[in-house]
């Protein structure tokens, strides 16, 4: 599945597009929104994190991955951002796992900031040896 780079957050985690396995997996990886002047994340951790998370994404047979702009950093810092909220995000990067559990979406998963550096706990948590 592809990394899905203009993917449109629903409301909430249940209008997810989990694919129909029961076991099935969708990723969503809270990042900040890129710098004008350089077309980079103003966060180093998200800087740090993309090389790995595009890796292991873009492997064949990984599962679908989108990615969410949570916001340049005065909009991040706000404590009503929507993305902290209605999504429980409170550090950036953040990469969140949801599956059907009981026959609704719910997160099941999720690794925060130099967490997603390590390897062997990134492929636990996208279910890759």
């Amino acid at each position: 599945m592809p990394i899905i780079a203009d993917f449109v957050l629903p409301d909430s985690a249940a209008a997810l597009p989990l694919p129909s396995a029961p076991d099935a997996a969708f990723f969503v990886t809270f990042t900040t929104s890129n710098l004008p002047e350089t077309g980079e994340s103003w966060c180093p951790d998200v800087r740090a994190a993309l090389p790995h998370l595009n890796a292991a994404f873009s492997a064949e047979g990984a599962p679908a991955m989108a990615y969410i702009e949570v916001g340049q950093r005065p909009e991040w810092k706000v404590l009503t951002n929507v993305y902290r909220t209605t999504w429980g995000i409170s550090n950036v990067p953040t990469l969140v796992r949801y599956q059907r559990v009981d026959g609704e979406v719910k997160e099941t998963g999720r690794l925060v900031e130099g967490e997603i550096l390590d390897g062997e706990r990134l492929k636990g948590l996208i279910g890759r040896q």
